[in-house]
Parts: structure tokens; C-alpha cells; sequence
């Protein structure tokens, strides 16, 4: 139906896909391309599931749980194939500046012990990433350097809003944004890279990032009423869909 949205998916149960029985309750495009799948690809199995189960739920995971209105496209993998090193090295400083937007959040909202605390989860979890990709860099001989950022950040925090609390919003909203994306991305490197290492790199990081997108999108709830988030959700979205759309000639994580 027009505008529905259905309700974020339990990010606990990421990796933990169960059949699907209730496929003809989908709206018809995704139960169709569930059913076209199913023909081609029921008996190979990936991670332990039927592949077309693992790859079903990886698109209904960037349709709903990630609020996503886009999905990225072939010129993002072709700067990816010509560009590996720069994109390896954007995910470091990604990291970094994911566990310093946390941080920020913690010191603009400190009177609010439930943020605080979900964002010193975030912060451990994103700096350890940024460890992680460090040792991924040296491990293949690449030097971590300064690298001039794509515009996608900067387009999308000159939406947030000058106004409490719906500044608050804005700033959870898009940090969780940008966790979707970036979730939708290390999927989409795990299936496209050659390297078996990297893909199951990437493969790892899945989870925390999508877990980081739902405790964004709920902490938001905290400052503002469902409906007003909803809404707010869907208008940042669709934004942001349009940033990727629009691409970056810098080959980024973004862009």
C-alpha cells in the first residue's frame, strides 16, 4: 500500500534469517522477486541457508530494517574495482569519524543517561572497527593517509535542523542513515570482492552496523513522537537517496 512502512526488524536477529512462510503477505515486487529467486538459486547454499533465503534477507534488510530508498548502483562497484586501496582507507577514517559522531552526541545531550550510554556502546564498537581496519590496511602493505572527504556528509548534516528537539532528531536520524548506508555497502562488498579474506571482512561488520542504525532510529524516538520521526525518517531518506544517486567523483565508502 502507498506510503506503508513496515516496523524495524529486530537487528538481534541479524544473521539469524529464518523460511519465510508468510510470503504471500509481502507487497507483490518483493514477493516476486522472492519467488523468481527461489526457482534459480534454492539448492545452493550460502552461510549455512539456501542462497536465495541469504540474499532475500539482505534485500529485505536494506528495503525496511535500514530505511533505505535506494539501493547503490554499478558506478559505486566500478569505483570500487578501480580504486580498492582509497576505498580501504575512507573506511578507517569512516570509522573514526563514526566513533567521534557518538561522541558529539554524548557531549550535546549528557542529561540523557540512555543515550549516553548506547553511544559509549557505539563508540567501543567503532573504534575497534577502526582498529580492525587499520590492521586490514597494514596487513596489505597500504598506507593509512589523510583523505579529502566526499560531500556526502556534509549534504546531509546541512539538513539538520538549527531548533531543539528537533535538532536532536536530525542528528539520530542521520547518524543512522548513514550507519544504513554504509551496512548496505559492506553487504555489497562482501558479495562482489574476490578476496575471501575481505569478503568475510565485510560479512562481519554487518550486524553492528545495522544494530547501530535501529539504536540511532530509537534513540530518536526518545526526543519526539513516532509519527514525527516517521516522518522525518522518510524525508531524510528520501535526501539521502538522491546524494547516492547523484555519486562522487572521489571513490569513497559514500560516494
Amino acid at each position: 500500500m502507498p506510503g506503508y512502512r513496515p516496523p524495524l526488524l529486530d537487528a538481534s536477529r541479524v544473521g539469524h534469517f529464518p523460511l519465510i512462510p508468510g510470503i504471500s503477505l509481502l507487497p507483490g515486487w518483493l514477493s516476486q522477486r522472492y519467488r523468481e529467486a527461489y526457482h534459480a538459486e534454492s539448492t545452493t547454499l550460502e552461510n549455512g541457508f539456501p542462497r536465495v533465503i541469504f540474499h532475500f534477507y539482505f534485500s529485505v534488510t536494506r528495503h525496511f530494517m535500514l530505511s533505505l530508498q535506494s539501493e547503490t548502483s554499478e558506478r559505486w562497484l566500478q569505483q570500487v574495482d578501480e580504486n580498492l586501496d582509497e576505498i580501504l582507507i575512507d573506511h578507517a577514517h569512516c570509522e573514526k569519524k563514526a566513533a567521534g559522531t557518538a561522541m558529539s552526541l554524548i557531549s550535546a545531550y549528557v542529561d540523557r543517561p540512555d543515550l549516553t550510554h548506547e553511544m559509549v556502546i557505539i563508540v567501543n564498537e567503532e573504534l575497534e572497527h577502526f582498529e580492525m581496519v587499520l590492521e586490514l590496511l597494514q596487513e596489505r602493505g597500504i598506507r593509512f593517509r589523510r583523505l579529502k572527504a566526499c560531500s556526502y556528509g556534509r549534504q546531509l548534516n546541512d539538513l539538520i535542523d538549527k531548533q531543539e528537539p528537533r535538532r536532536a532528531v536530525d542528528r539520530l536520524l542521520i547518524g543512522g542513515l548513514i550507519e544504513a548506508r554504509s551496512c548496505e555497502r559492506f553487504d555489497l562488498l562482501r558479495q562482489h570482492v574476490q578476496d575471501p579474506q575481505l569478503s568475510e571482512f565485510y560479512r562481519s561488520l554487518f550486524e553492528s552496523e545495522a544494530r547501530h542504525h535501529a539504536t540511532y532510529v530509537r534513540l530518536a524516538r526518545t526526543f519526539a513522537s513516532n509519527e514525527v520521526v516517521e516522518q522525518r525518517l522518510d524525508e531524510l531518506a528520501r535526501a539521502e537517496a538522491e546524494f547516492i544517486a547523484a555519486g562522487d567523483p572521489l571513490p569513497r565508502m559514500h560516494s
